[in-house]
């Protein structure tokens, strides 16, 4: 066979082999429409209202709202004083679940990272543990801790906590597999214990993208926090609740809890996206050899 003979005979079947893939792909994309497609249709049909029949009222609620904010536009300053304690406990929750979720993931992610883990045996079950965390959500945990607890913002915090661990943890681990271990093994050499190996040789290389981490993180958190106010976790979330059920006359309060919350939202949002620029910069620099 010439190699001309052969070129063709490789690029024939990488044809095949082209158009199998493509027809494989082509079945799955078919096969997910169709299981969306007749998912959808279920989930209409059992809606009470119907989706198509309500789809023409969407807009609704959002044009009495702010017909009605505009309308009382006087009393929106106010208003907005008077949920700030609100939104100052929806903060609380979030930054104490963050706290939590930061030493719980950081514990978790030790002890669940291969090279690093005082446990090798364990390394499976920690990480399942972490799975477990993080697969189970806020909103399932936070009702099952108001049956046990009643309502407040202690259920929110540890619903939201507990889950933090598990994402945290994850992201942590990560972090920390791609550390050098030769900080590690120096220790090693000189005697030094686990916990003064993972402090001076593991933690001052991830500290960054920890920090980075758990500041997105505490983002998530303030949001999560105020939805868990809709089942009566407190907050911010549960006097918007009250807002709303009151209906017409008292969108007024509502609007104003809308834009408290938007505020605080995009605030955080800048501030902690500032932080993180900064110390993925410094951890940059630092890499470099340059001042940091």
């Amino acid at each position: 066979m010439t190699s001309t003979d052969s070129s063709a005979a490789i690029a024939a079947a990488y044809r095949t082999q082209l158009a199998r893939r493509r027809s494989y792909s082509a079945l799955l994309w078919a096969i997910f429409a169709l299981l969306l497609i007749s998912g959808f249709r279920l989930a209409d049909s059992r809606n009470a209202g119907g989706f198509w029949k309500g789809l023409s009222q969407v807009f609704d609620f959002p044009s009495e709202l702010i017909a009605e904010a505009v309308g009382k536009a006087g009393n929106l300053p106010g208003l907005i004083w008077s949920a700030l304690p609100a939104l100052v406990e929806t903060l609380n929750i979030a930054a104490a679940a963050t706290l939590t979720g930061v030493i719980g993931g950081g514990v978790m992610a030790l002890l669940s990272t291969r090279g690093l883990a005082p446990w090798p045996r364990l390394v499976p079950l920690f990480r399942r543990l972490l799975d477990i965390a993080r697969a189970i959500p806020e909103l399932v945990i936070a009702l099952v801790l108001i049956f046990v607890l009643g309502g407040g913002p202690v259920p929110a915090a540890l619903a939201i906590g507990f889950h933090t661990v598990g994402a945290l943890g994850k992201l942590f681990s990560e972090v920390a597999e791609n550390a050098s271990l030769k900080p590690v093994e120096g220790l090693e050499s000189v005697g030094a214990s686990w916990l003064q190996r993972i402090w001076f040789g593991i933690i001052p290389q991830v500290a960054p993208n920890w920090a980075s981490y758990a500041m997105l993180r505490f983002e998530i958190n303030i949001r999560a926090s105020a939805i868990l106010g809709f089942v009566g976790a407190g907050g911010i979330g549960y006097e918007l609740r009250n807002a709303i059920s009151w209906g017409q006359g008292r969108y007024d309060a509502a609007a104003a809890i809308f834009i408290l919350l938007f505020a605080a939202i995009v605030f955080f949002d800048q501030l902690t996206s500032m932080a993180r620029e900064h110390l993925v910069r410094g951890q940059e620099r630092g890499e470099a050899g340059g001042p940091i």
